[in-house]
This record gives C-alpha cells, structure tokens and sequence, in this order.
C-alpha cells in the first residue's frame, strides 16, 4: 500500500472520529492546535515532577520554590520576543484581570499541589481537569460561547468519566475515608480556582501579548505564594528540603511554564472552551507516566472513566 492511499485511510479514520468534515487534514488539525497541544503534554509532565517533588517537602514550599522557576522561565521568553515593550500599553481594566487571574491560579496552585501530597495523582488529576466543565459555563455565561448539543454530551462523558474514575469502596477503613475527604476538597477548590484563571485570562490577555500576560500572572503568584509561606511560618523548611526533591520541584517549575506559555498563546487564537478541553487531555499523559513511575494502577471501573473524559474532551475540541 502506497503512503499516498496511507494518507488518505488515515484521513478518513480521523474524520471520522473526530466527527470533522470530511478532507480535514491531520497534519493542519495539529498544527492549528499545536499551542494546546503542548501544553497539554507538559502539564501533565509537571504532575509527575511535583508529585516526586513533595514527598518529603511541604506542598506550600514547593509551590513556592517553583513559582521561581516558572517567574524566571516567563520574563526570559518577555526579553526573547522582545514583548516587554508593551508593558506600557497595558490599559488599567487589563492588568486588573491580569492581577485577579494570577491570584486565582495561586489559589489553584497551592489547593493541587496539597490535593497530590494527599491523594493518588490518578485520583486528585481527573477532579482537578473537571475546571473544564465550570470553564464551559463561565464561558457562555461572560464570553458568549455558544453551547450545543455536543458540547452538552461531552460535558455529561466528562462529568462520568470523573465519577468513575474516583469512585471507591464502601468498605474502605474510616481513616481511609477521612484521608479521600481531605484530598477530595483541595481537588475540587484548585479545579474551582483554575476555571476562574481560564475565563479572567482569556479577557486579561486580550490586548497584551501572551507571554507578557503570562510573566505578569506569573509575578502575582510568586508574591502569593510566598506570602503563604511566610505567613504559615514554614520559610525555614526551605533549607532542609532533599536535594533529590528540590530538582524534582525545579524541573516541574519548567514544565509548568512551558504549559502556560503555550496554553495562553492558545487562548489567544481560539475559543477558551476548546483550548481548555485540549488542554485536559494532558491526563492521558499524566496517567502513563503514574504508572511508570508510580506503579498507580487502574481499575476497569477508572479506565472506563479515562475513556469517558478523553472522548469528551476530543468531542469538545472539534465541535
């Protein structure tokens, strides 16, 4: 078989699935969604490293550490693309939805990363990714996306596929079941805290270029979060942090800002419902990568729920 007739049975296959008209380019497709795919593959990378990072170490210090990184990593790419010219421009109503949109992922930040030093990360990832669903709504509510039929029937795989996938025995000892109550809340407040950041970030970095929108979020975190630190007494934890973790906190200081230059680039050039539900898919990987790492392993109940979100999340990206 040629590459030629390849081609196009793979063309069909995908257009098909991904229920596209019909002479749908593959390579296209990926290409307009290239920003969102690649942040979708780092945020879920970032689990893995934070995860590995806070065994040991206190979640609002590795918040802290990290947000350092991410600051860094944000300003560099301000200087490499020459953005930083524009910080003048920015109007007073933009910064202000700057400032509220890096308050609200510093909020999202520290409730996810208290969320995985409690709970199993293929437990505390699918709550944290159902911000897509409140995103959905904030979106037709204050941007006028429209909602259709399909988006309704994604919304309902997402939504099961989350119940599925964080079900648990009724047998479970009643420690066990305070421990799920515990990660369970700090899940559903950074999925609360980061459906706000898509919705204040797609007005915020309307008028501003994404990486400037991103290094000025970014500021805003920083400061939160070492507030916290301070405020919380735990500044002196930071000097006995494992050098093994704090590479580890590090490295998924970078993945994350990799993620979020590429997620708010994405913004700018697409519907905030489709760049998050792309985005979301970033559980497949976060998924793998547990269980290499972590020898985390589904149940069939759990990978049937996986199935739900993922075709949810791929109906949501091509309507």
């Amino acid at each position: 078989m040629s590459g030629t007739v390849v081609h196009e049975k793979a063309q069909e296959f995908f257009c098909a699935f991904s229920f596209t008209k019909p002479g749908t380019d593959i390579f296209e497709y990926i290409k307009e969604n290239f920003y969102a795919i690649g942040s979708s593959f780092f945020a879920g990378i970032t689990a893995i490293l934070a995860k590995c990072g806070i065994q040991k170490t206190d979640s609002d210090v590795a918040t802290a550490i990290r947000t350092v990184v991410v600051l860094i990593f944000s300003w560099l790419m301000v200087l490499v693309t020459g953005a930083g010219s524009g910080i003048g421009e920015i109007s007073a109503r933009t910064m202000v939805f700057l400032v509220l949109s890096g308050l609200s992922t510093g909020a999202s930040w520290l409730c996810y990363f208290h969320a995985l030093q409690k709970g199993d990360i293929n437990k505390v990832v699918p709550v944290d990714k159902s911000s897509t669903i409140l995103t959905i709504l904030l979106a037709l509510i204050f941007l006028d996306e429209g909602l259709t039929w399909g988006k309704a029937a994604a919304v309902v795989l997402i939504a099961a596929g989350i119940m599925l996938m964080i079900s648990r025995k009724e047998t479970q000892p009643t420690q066990e079941k305070e421990k799920h109550g515990s990660w369970l809340l700090y899940a559903v407040l950074s999925a609360v805290f980061a459906s706000l950041t898509s919705i204040l970030g797609k007005i915020g970095i309307q008028d501003i270029d994404s990486n400037l929108g991103t290094a000025i979020r970014t500021t805003v975190v920083l400061i939160m979060a070492w507030l916290m630190v301070f405020i919380t007494g735990k500044q002196y934890q930071i000097r006995k942090t494992e050098k093994r973790e704090l590479v580890f906190i590090i490295l998924s200081g970078f993945a994350t800002g990799a993620s979020w230059l590429c997620y708010y680039h994405a913004l700018q050039q697409g519907p905030a419902s489709v760049v998050v539900a792309v985005d979301k898919l970033s559980i497949l990987v976060t998924i793998a990568f547990s269980w290499i790492v972590f020898h985390e392993k589904l149940t069939k109940k759990a990978a049937l729920g996986v199935a739900c979100m993922t075709v949810g999340t791929l109906l949501l990206a091509v309507m």
